[in-house]
């Protein structure tokens, strides 16, 4: 019988089993190259394509699938939520759909430098601060013509 390895020869993943496994920095991936970094069967990912839409590598040429990085982050986020965090299909389907409505959210929300200095552009202090610049810029301009 065979003894265990110690601590310090355990794989990360093995150490670990939350920890989150390493995707190659690589364009595209095949299934085969998806299933051996998540762990998963091929046909467990076909399953997945049609239960979540927001899945859908490409197809290549040959009639390949191509996942992308953003494809393996997905897959691995619902296998974290399905096997992980104990959500159903249905539930996790429902939960990276919030996900992608809250990324949505932050993104629309105006945090630009403009913002962030003059605060809100439509207020008169704003204006007159961003009027005051503007006049000095050209200053400037004419200066160097």
């Amino acid at each position: 019988m065979a003894e265990p390895l110690p601590a310090s020869e355990v794989p990360l993943a093995a150490a670990d089993p939350k920890a989150q496994p390493e995707i190659p920095d690589r364009l595209f991936f095949r299934i085969g190259d998806v299933a051996e970094i998540s762990g998963l069967e091929a046909y467990v990912l076909r399953y997945w394509e049609s239960e979540f839409p927001m899945l859908s590598p490409k197809k290549a040429s040959n009639g390949h699938r191509e996942y992308r990085r953003k494809d393996v982050e997905t897959i691995l986020e619902i296998k974290r939520l399905l096997y992980d965090e104990g959500y159903t299909i249905a539930g996790a389907r429902k939960a990276l759909r919030e996900r992608t409505k809250t990324r949505r959210r932050k993104a629309a929300t105006p945090k630009t430098k403009q913002a962030a200095l003059f605060g809100d552009p439509a207020s008169e202090a704003s204006r007159k601060l961003l009027a005051e610049i503007k006049t000095e810029l050209r200053g400037i301009l004419d200066m160097l013509k």
